[in-house]
């Protein structure tokens, strides 16, 4: 996707994800459950690197690390996320002079120093220049395992689409303006959802690449919501959900069920009866969707229809969880899905009674 708009920071897209638990063993199954591989160990960490496509899952299980406190607060969750730039030097300046805050990593001997500021919930957002086959990071500071394909291809999944954060009550404005200051991110869409008991709203960002994209999730009015759950059991603000992009959504749940990825629930019958009404001309098979309980959004524009599909895994980190999604043309984040994942949640919430009788007797 062409830039959208001015890029100052030059921006490329993900480039990883870093993952940390206190507790250790906990991670690894559930990436090669999701389709991941590991494909290369840091060369003096105790820290992996896992793969699938183009998606980079960082494990830092490394003791004393910035990671390791951070797990040790949060449990065990996304603790950093990169973004890629064309020039990490001079993004990364840019970044200091516009009032970001720098995060020292330590490094070994003969290791990179990867700049890093601080970023959703005090995590480490990473600046990286070096991507290339040969010359990236991971050629640098990891060791490739022997036989292992360096981009297995797993169950399809192809580059991280987007991650979300769930920030306070109020904060919203405040993460909206980081984005926007340091990397010129611009808001390309809003919500505003009710739920029978709760409600939440959500500022969707997109960076000047196209291809980063955060959704920031804030509590409604009412409080008591999934997002403040979040916080509570999270221990402050951080990465939601990760979304990862597929070519075959079909195939790709058939996989994960396969091996056993615990997806949430379908939404109820009247959801696949009125898709027809809500998106005519949308070619999809209901019935396949409803066997898998697969989301469907988009329009028809000029008989071609511009469809997203998606579909929500369970908590596995925490309260963090991932989404699955296939693009057929459309850009959104499933605005039409987005009140059916809020009230699926929300039904969830009533069943383990977090919410429900409480807010009624309230």
């Amino acid at each position: 996707m062409a830039d959208l708009f001015e890029n100052p920071m030059g921006l490329m897209g993900f480039e990883f994800v870093e993952f940390a638990s206190p507790t250790p063993g906990v991670l690894e199954p559930i990436f090669e459950k999701l389709g991941f591989t590991k494909v290369a160990v840091h060369r003096s960490k105790n820290v992996a690197l896992y793969r699938q496509g183009e998606i980079n899952f960082i494990i830092n299980n490394e003791p004393k690390s910035y990671a390791a406190y951070f797990a040790a607060e949060h449990g065990p969750s996304a603790c950093g996320m990169a973004f890629r730039v064309k020039d990490s030097h001079q993004a990364y300046r840019r970044a200091l002079e516009l009032g970001a805050q720098a995060v020292e990593i330590p490094t070994g001997p003969m290791e990179l120093r990867l700049p890093a500021i601080k970023g959703i919930g005090g995590a480490p957002l990473y600046l990286i220049d070096r991507f290339e086959d040969g010359k990236s990071i991971y050629d640098i500071d990891f060791e490739f395992l022997p036989g292992v394909e360096r981009r297995p291809p797993g169950h399809g999944l192809k580059i991280i689409d987007h991650l979300t954060h769930n920030v306070y009550r109020g904060r919203m404005a405040f993460w909206a303006g980081f984005y926007e200051k340091l990397f010129n991110f611009r808001e390309i869409r809003y919500f505003d959802i009710k739920g029978e008991y709760t409600g939440l709203t959500s500022k969707a960002m997109t960076a000047p690449d196209g291809k980063i994209r955060i959704p920031l999730n804030e509590e409604g009015k009412a409080g008591g919501g999934q997002i403040e759950e979040f916080l509570m059991q999270f221990n402050g603000e951080g990465i939601q959900h990760i979304a990862l992009l597929t070519d075959d959504l079909v195939t790709t749940v058939d996989a994960l069920r396969a091996a056993g990825v615990p997806l949430m629930s379908a939404p109820p019958a009247t959801y696949y009866e009125m898709l027809d009404g809500r998106i005519p001309g949308h070619g999809e098979n209901p019935a396949e969707l409803q066997a898998r309980g697969l989301l469907l959004d988009g329009s028809v524009v000029d008989g071609k229809p511009r469809l997203l599909l998606q579909i929500f895994g369970e908590a596995q980190l925490g309260p963090v969880f991932f989404e699955f999604i296939q693009r057929k043309g459309d850009d959104g984040f499933g605005e039409g899905n987005f009140k059916a994942l809020f009230e699926s949640i929300e039904r969830d919430q009533v069943r383990r009674g977090a919410i429900g009788q409480a807010a009624e007797a309230a």
